[in-house]
């Protein structure tokens, strides 16, 4: 099913030469629930955010259809340097085997992903339960909705519990996509991500934001390192170019379901604490069609902690074993993610026109 890469020494090599060694599924596309077309993804945050600009109203977590104010591409820019991941770490990783005896680490992800002519949610209720708990998460944030959602953006970017990664910019399957549209896809949410830290940060990576203090400017990457492919499904000419432009290709090994709405939240609970080992990625969603995940994670995060589990960053688990590779993508077992070939194959978004604000019309 999967390989395991060259000796623990050498992964780890790999890693710091990625960056990553100092960083500490299937996006389902469920019919949203009928909401208010107006109603903004999230109030503007002044530059100090205020206890209150945290909450999330009940309007924010739910998908709202036939909105295409996001869908133009990402505007070009320079991206941070980077270099393609090496031999070793190439292909999908699905797990971590940690070292005998060692410390019980998992990581729990959490999908932000949107697709065009939407605006996906933002499930406020999961934040507020790991920030309050200290539960470390990675978000595999696609490019559209951060900027969708830029003041929610802002807040996980600067937050030191959550790693950001890249889950493309819309959500489009990139077993059928080559070229230019394949690399808007892999690359959309790198230039996100950087014209948002370029507003928190100056030249210097110092904090330019007067609420950030020098600490918390550190812990803002110049770019992102992780790649989750939507729908959870590749092929080698995906594969090779998200490795190509120097990110690895992060899947998981315990997923928790919670894209169906029939699955509670106890079951969703049952399956985390059942199945996780140590070295276990999770994937769960947290763009309003993680379905009861926020009532499933308080159950068992407390049970996974009793059972010697610690939360840690997907960068984190790769820094402490070896990760396990396959050479295709799937959800639990090989060739289950194809059937998306036929299933949203989803028009191109529409290009940036020069000059033109990101997201806008």
């Amino acid at each position: 099913m999967g390989r395991l890469i060259r000796p623990f020494s050498q992964s780890s090599m790999a890693l710091a030469m990625l960056g990553l060694a100092s960083l500490s599924a299937v996006c389902a596309a469920t019919p949203a629930t009928a909401a208010d077309e107006t109603a903004a993804p999230g109030r503007a945050l002044s530059r100090c955010p205020a206890p209150a600009d945290y909450a999330s109203p009940l309007v924010e977590k739910l998908p709202k259809k036939g909105i295409r104010t996001f869908d133009r591409l990402e505007r070009e820019r320079p991206l941070a340097a980077h270099a393609p991941v090496p031999p070793g770490l190439r292909g999908a990783i699905r797990r971590v085997e940690l070292p005998k005896g060692s410390r019980k680490l998992v990581a729990l992800t959490l999908d932000l992903c949107e697709q065009t002519g939407e605006i996906a949610g933002y499930d406020g209720a999961i934040f507020d339960y790991l920030r309050r708990e200290r539960v470390k998460a990675t978000l595999f944030t696609g490019g559209k909705w951060m900027r969708s959602h830029e003041p929610r953006a802002r807040q996980l970017i600067i937050d030191p519990l959550f790693e950001m990664a890249n889950h493309g910019w819309a959500h489009r399957n990139l077993r059928l996509l080559t070229g230019t549209g394949l690399r808007d896809e892999i690359v959309g949410p790198q230039r996100a991500y950087e014209a948002i830290r370029a507003d928190l940060l100056n030249d210097k990576g110092l904090a330019a934001d007067q609420c950030l203090s020098p600490d918390a400017s550190l812990r803002v990457p110049a770019r992102i390192g992780l790649f989750r492919f939507p729908f959870g499904a590749c092929n080698a000419a995906a594969l090779d170019a998200v490795n190509d432009a120097g990110l690895l290709a992060i899947q998981w090994d315990l997923s928790t379901g919670d894209p169906s709405p029939t699955q509670s939240a106890r079951a969703i609970a049952d399956a985390m604490i059942r199945n996780a080992k140590p070295g276990s990625i999770i994937i769960a969603h947290a763009n309003g069609r993680g379905f009861n995940t926020a009532a499933a994670l308080p159950i068992a995060i407390p049970k996974l902690r009793a059972l010697g589990f610690e939360f840690v960053t997907v960068s984190e688990l790769l820094a402490a074993g070896r990760p396990v590779i396959a050479q295709s993508c799937y959800d639990s077992r090989p060739g289950d993610t194809d059937r998306y070939d036929a299933l949203f194959a989803l028009k191109p978004p529409r290009p940036a026109a020069p000059g033109t604000i990101p997201g806008a019309k």
